[in-house]
């Protein structure tokens, strides 16, 4: 059991903000537990709070930017990554201007600041999504795709290809988040020198210098650029480096781009607002595609969370096996359909049942194609309900059990043959008189396929 993280201290930075300019001061603060990373803007009335979550995701441009109630949030992927890489879960970054200081246009600082604060275990237990299979997204217009497939811990994995030859196919790899520190942290934000003429002449970058991102000079520079640039950067003289890299600036990785690049998959997932437990393989991302990927994924983890899929070792010592259930259920084959309890308590019940293709009801019910009927997957959601109220008494083969009444069925997906279904029914009221009333899901391939809310009593046999 892995628990949650805070920082144990607040600590502050201040800088310029690339593309506002202006000096913000930003503070960390330890926050409670399931806060996940919250933003206040300080400097606003009533201290306005904006959560790190992909749907509050309005513009990508130049940046991962956060709005919600007319509140913004800009370029907010590289403090976030930061706290992903330092194992933090919890945390309220408080600014007072719209946009991080872009310190050296990598996540050092924050890394640096992070563990200055120091970084403390709270009591609740971090929850983690696991990849079950494989999920993704592509944009078609650019060719970016992102992905995710089932790991045991989080790695990421990006591709970039830019078509210039000054800075070609690269790729980098992070396969323990633990090295994000060491290996990506200090990869800085990069851009080429057509998309800075086009930054410049609409009053962006404005807290841009040579030191806090690499440019990439993929064209001649013309004399009025080369003023210009003098003039934003506050340099007297501006030169190209052999390797295409404008000044003098040192490059810390041949495969910086993309580095830096996986370090804002890093920190767009962290909009997710769960943890994963996968494989992220991402090519040409870029913050339009991370973040449509992360509203993606989030939604999914929202409605297996409403849903609620349980998850059992299939292969432990089931609590009942098939002649435990016979000695308490009076069905029998070919109606009995309960292979196994799981697990039960006093309020509620956990079985199982293997789909095979030799069941009887497939002879009649569509043998082209067979799917299993939803009246049995009903009856065998009430059987596993009937061991739950039968366990209730001293002799229950001496019992019944009978239906009183069934609401709000739902069926959601087909049960195929090789399907192992999972029933779970847990008692809406507790049982009186022989009365039960449950709430009964049936799962199978980590998803809800059927719920209804059943009531049965049990009678003794005449």
């Amino acid at each position: 059991m892995v628990k949650q993280k805070t920082i144990q201290n607040e600590v502050s930075l201040t800088g310029v903000g690339l593309h506002t300019g202006k000096e913000v001061k930003m503070t960390f603060k330890p926050a409670p537990v399931n806060n996940g990373y919250t933003f206040v803007r300080v400097d606003l009335e009533g201290s306005p709070v904006i959560e790190a979550d992909a749907n509050y995701v309005v513009n990508t441009q130049r940046g991962t930017n956060l709005e919600k109630l007319g509140v913004k949030i800009q370029t907010s992927e590289h403090v976030l990554a930061a706290f992903v890489g330092c194992d933090v879960d919890n945390v309220i970054i408080e600014l007072n201007e719209s946009e991080p200081p872009i310190m050296d246009g990598s996540s050092k600082f924050f890394v640096e600041a992070i563990e200055k604060a120091g970084i403390v275990e709270q009591e609740a237990e971090r929850c983690y999504y696991v990849v079950k299979e494989v999920i993704s997204f592509a944009d078609e217009a650019t060719g970016s795709e992102i992905l995710v497939m089932p790991a045991d811990d989080y790695q990421v994995t990006t591709m970039v290809d830019f078509g210039t030859k000054v800075l070609g196919t690269q790729n980098a790899t992070l396969k323990n988040i633990a090295d994000f520190k060491t290996e990506i942290s200090d990869a800085r934000t990069f851009s080429f020198l057509h998309e800075l003429e086009t930054l410049l002449d609409n009053g962006l970058i404005k807290g841009g210098d040579l030191n806090n991102a690499i440019v990439y000079v993929d064209k001649e520079i013309s004399e009025k650029t080369m003023n210009n640039l003098k003039v934003a950067f506050g340099k007297e003289k501006i030169s190209v480096k052999p390797n295409g890299i404008l000044d003098n600036l040192t490059l810390h990785y041949p495969n910086e781009a993309a580095r830096h690049k996986l370090l804002d998959v890093i920190g767009d997932l962290a909009l997710i607002g769960t943890r994963i437990k996968g494989k992220v393989i991402a090519n040409k991302p870029g913050h339009f595609v991370n973040t449509q990927f992360a509203k993606k994924l989030s939604k999914i983890i929202k409605i297996e969370q409403k849903n609620q899929v349980p998850v059992y070792d299939l292969n432990a010592e089931p609590l009942m096996d098939i002649h435990q259930i016979m000695n308490t259920l009076p069905h029998r084959p070919p109606f009995l359909f309960v292979d196994r309890i799981i697990e039960m308590s006093d309020s509620h019940v956990v079985g199982l049942k293997n789909v095979t293709m030799n069941e009887s009801f497939f002879v009649g019910h569509f043998p082209e194609a067979p799917v299993m009927p939803g009246v049995i997957i009903v009856e065998a959601m009430a059987q596993t309900g009937g061991i739950l109220v039968l366990s209730t008494v001293p002799d229950p083969e001496n019992y019944l059990t009978f239906f009183m009444k069934i609401d709000n069925v739902k069926f959601k997906h087909k049960v195929l043959p090789g399907d192992t279904l999972i029933f779970k029914c847990d008692l809406i009221t507790p049982i009186r008189r022989g009365i039960c009333h449950m709430q009964a899901k049936a799962y199978a391939n980590g998803k809800l396929v059927a719920e209804a809310e059943l009531m049965a009593q049990i009678a003794k046999k005449s």
